[in-house]
């Protein structure tokens, strides 16, 4: 199943937890397929607090979207994520974007993730690696999407996909 996560840290190291991130969900069942470039963006919601470092990687999995959530879960704690303020600072965040075209509803888990369509930091590394994939609730591509995106947050490109993500291996061992 081809599927898209969003990756984000705004607390300690947050390059070594973006690259730890990538290195721990490649040794679970999932093959890490495009890295994005890696965006500096201006923190949404909860405005006091650092800003973050945000990416997106697209990747093959044999796992079911529930299996998924808890890997994300998972590879989250092992890099010290604390769920202590909702939408406040954190090592890492991993959202689910996309489980193939699919569309989950339940009561842990929304994929398409429900807040995608506004949220630049997300739309602006997805259009880098995924601008015609369809999102299968709205039928628009994600560079349609990031057109029509009213979020007007900075987002900046600070670190290029390549470089940032050499001279780790990424898939599994």
């Amino acid at each position: 199943m081809l599927v898209y996560l969003a990756l984000g840290s705004n607390v300690g190291n947050r390059e070594d937890y973006l690259r730890s991130a990538i290195r721990d969900l490649a040794g679970s069942s999932i093959v890490i397929g495009r890295c994005a470039s890696v965006y500096s963006t201006e923190p949404r919601d909860v405005v006091d607090q650092p800003w973050f470092l945000n990416t997106v990687v697209s990747a093959e999995t044999i796992l079911s979207a529930d299996e998924l959530l808890s890997v994300c879960r998972d590879v989250e704690e092992q890099n010290h994520r604390m769920r202590d303020i909702t939408k406040g600072p954190r090592t890492l965040d991993i959202d689910i974007l996309f489980y193939g075209s699919r569309v989950i509803r339940e009561p842990n888990l929304t994929i398409p993730h429900a807040r995608l369509s506004e949220r630049r930091f997300v739309l602006e590394p997805l259009a880098e690696i995924a601008a015609e994939f369809v999102d299968p609730v709205t039928g628009k591509t994600i560079r349609e999407l990031l057109d029509l995106c009213p979020d007007t947050a900075t987002v900046t490109r600070v670190y290029d996909a390549q470089a940032f993500f050499r001279p780790s291996p990424i898939g599994p061992q």
